[in-house]
């Protein structure tokens, strides 16, 4: 055998232990690194990798408050105007949920009620919970569950319904895809209506099932929402908004907008903007305007109808009565402007009483009362601005919100002493030009002048429905009911509006027993900055009374007619409150006087 063949016993030890030194030192190395790691995990980074397997294993889940349901009057019975219908959502956790599987499930069955863009979804990193459809019909998910899908939940939830169609839907509103209240009652009252989202929070196992295990769940109850009733009544808001569509069709308007009161008071009973919208349907809706209240959301300039209000203020105040004579020469000028009357015949001219002048709706009538608010009959000063503006807006609260439970707008009224040609600004506001009211201002402020002199904030709710039962809310500190005007100033207001119709003859029917006033106002619109003297379009207001003859008026009704580019005066108005009038006598059973 070579000598070179023979194996070196020696130098196999020795590598033998290198190997093993090596081996040693790596899983030394090994195990330091780990323990370090461990020691990373356990005690410098615990907090945070408890909070991720909490994360992992902990479900957290919305209790969906119900929204409150809305109810209209029907004479003394509440009815349903807005209800919850039982519907379903389509909830997915994308790490466990298959894509193609629920886009399956979308394009089969759930296309219209789709509410994600799954790609979205699925690119979400750390996503674990996504609502996917919306209001879906009981029917649809049971054909979904007949497929029994895998990691695909089904949450019961409450879809919005509007059972009367588009009844009251300027009033009412909607809510959107979101479940927010849009517009109406929904809006202003969401808070109320929404009530509280309740929480769940538990245990869940890797399929993201709850578990009735562990000390750190939570459950926070749902406050549902309250049902609310409106004082408005279904029969009058139906009736109103069908003759008013019917005044529409057969007059050059394009729109009106009713509002019914209760002048003793201030609850609304009709509210309408026509035309109306189907709230199931909303986004169907090509114009915007159509959503808004034009009671409450839109001041314009109601013209002749604040005669009502300068009138009442001179006698008020008394400097003024209805036998009050003045001379009138058909116009007046002030701050170098010539105000005329609209009527202008030559039985009228020289000198007439207040009374003939409101009957006749003359302008130098209503300027006559100002200058009578500042003492002196030959002009208007500061102090008959100051007193007008002092009724208009602090007593009339004209140019404010009422404080009614809707969305309003404001308006203005202009400062009686800021600014160039105030004398002429104050002499238009007599009239009812120079400033922004809305219809519900208006109509409560002309409550108050025929109710006996009190001042009552509107409004639109009776209260909550509660075990069939109508439970009043508790009324907010801005709610006020507040005398503003005599006894007398009251009585001879009614008194010359009485004078301003001759009802009986106007209509030829035969309405022997009531008592039935108002007044009427054409106004002006601007174009281009500046009022339209064509009058190639104006808006046309109506606003009055009924009731029983010798007792305090029942109803207040108020009326406005527009279409853009054509003539709609007072009169024109007028005829839809007439019909109007007779609906409710007829609708409410008014007797007359025996």
């Amino acid at each position: 055998m070579p000598r070179n063949s023979i194996p070196k016993p020696e130098t196999n030890v020795v590598s033998k232990k290198s190997r093993l030194t090596i081996l040693k030192f790596f899983v030394l190395v090994t195990l330091a690194i780990i323990t370090l790691r461990l020691f990373f995990i356990q005690i410098i980074e615990h907090d945070y990798w408890i909070a991720k397997a909490d994360k992992e294993h902990t479900l957290l889940e919305t209790i969906t408050a119900r929204r409150g349901e809305i109810y209209m009057m029907d004479h003394k019975e509440p009815v349903a105007a807005v209800l919850n219908q039982t519907s379903y959502q389509i909830v997915i956790d994308p790490t466990v949920t298959k894509k193609e599987d629920i886009q399956h499930v979308i394009d089969t069955y759930a296309k219209d009620y789709a509410v994600a863009n799954l790609e979205e979804v699925y690119n979400t990193e750390g996503l674990r919970y996504s609502i996917v459809a919306k209001n879906v019909p009981r029917n649809v998910i049971e054909e979904i569950a007949k497929e029994e899908p895998s990691a695909i939940w089904f949450k019961k939830t409450n879809q919005r319904v509007y059972p009367e169609g588009s009844l009251g839907s300027s009033l009412l509103g909607f809510i959107n895809a979101d479940g927010v209240g849009q517009y109406g009652v929904e809006r202003s009252l969401d808070e109320v209506l929404s009530g509280k989202d309740g929480l769940l929070k538990t245990t869940a196992d890797i399929n993201n099932v709850a578990l009735s295990i562990g000390n750190d769940n939570v459950k926070i109850p749902a406050e549902d929402g309250k049902d609310l009733v409106l004082s408005v009544d279904r029969g009058l808001e139906r009736g109103a908004e069908e003759i008013a569509a019917k005044h529409i069709e057969k007059t050059p308007a394009t729109n009106a907008a009713v509002l019914i009161m209760d002048p003793n008071t201030s609850e609304v009973l009709a509210m309408s903007s026509i035309p109306n919208y189907d709230p199931n349907h909303y986004s169907e809706v090509e114009d915007a305007s159509a959503y808004l209240n034009q009671v409450t959301e839109v001041p314009y300039e109601p013209a002749s109808v604040c005669k009502s209000f300068a009138f009442s203020a001179a006698i008020n105040e008394g400097v003024m009565t209805a036998d009050t004579t003045y001379f009138n020469q058909g116009y007046e000028v002030v701050d170098g402007w010539e105000i005329k009357n609209a009527e202008q015949r030559s039985s009228l001219y020289g000198t007439i009483n207040m009374r003939t002048a409101l009957y006749w709706s003359l302008n130098t009538g209503s300027i006559y009362a100002l200058k009578l608010l500042g003492g002196n009959p030959a002009a208007i000063n500061q102090t008959g601005r100051e007193k007008l503006y002092d009724y208009y807006y602090n007593k009339f609260r004209l140019g404010r919100a009422t404080g009614i439970e809707l969305n309003e707008a404001e308006g203005f009224i202009p400062d009686p002493n800021d600014g160039w040609g105030r004398d002429s600004v104050y002499a238009n506001m007599t009239f009812g030009q120079n400033l922004g009211i809305t219809m519900i201002q208006t109509a409560t402020a002309y409550s108050a002048i025929i109710n006996g002199g009190t001042y009552h904030t509107p409004t639109i709710l009776k209260g909550e429905l509660k075990n069939d039962e109508i439970i009043p809310l508790e009324k907010s500190s801005d709610k006020v009911s507040e005398k503003i005007l005599s006894d007398d100033t009251s009585a001879s207001m009614r008194e010359m509006f009485i004078n301003n119709r001759s009802y009986k003859k106007q209509n030829k029917i035969d309405r022997n027993g009531y008592q039935i006033g108002g007044k009427s106002g054409t106004a002006q619109v601007i174009k281009n900055g500046a009022y339209d003297d064509t009058m190639s379009e104006t808006i046309g207001t109506y606003i009055g009374f009924i009731g029983t003859e010798g007792e305090l008026p029942k109803y207040v009704i108020m009326v406005k007619m527009w279409g853009e580019g054509h003539y709609i005066d007072g009169q024109i108005a007028s005829y839809l409150f007439d019909d109007l009038s007779n609906y409710v006598i007829d609708y409410l059973k008014i007797k007359p006087k025996v």
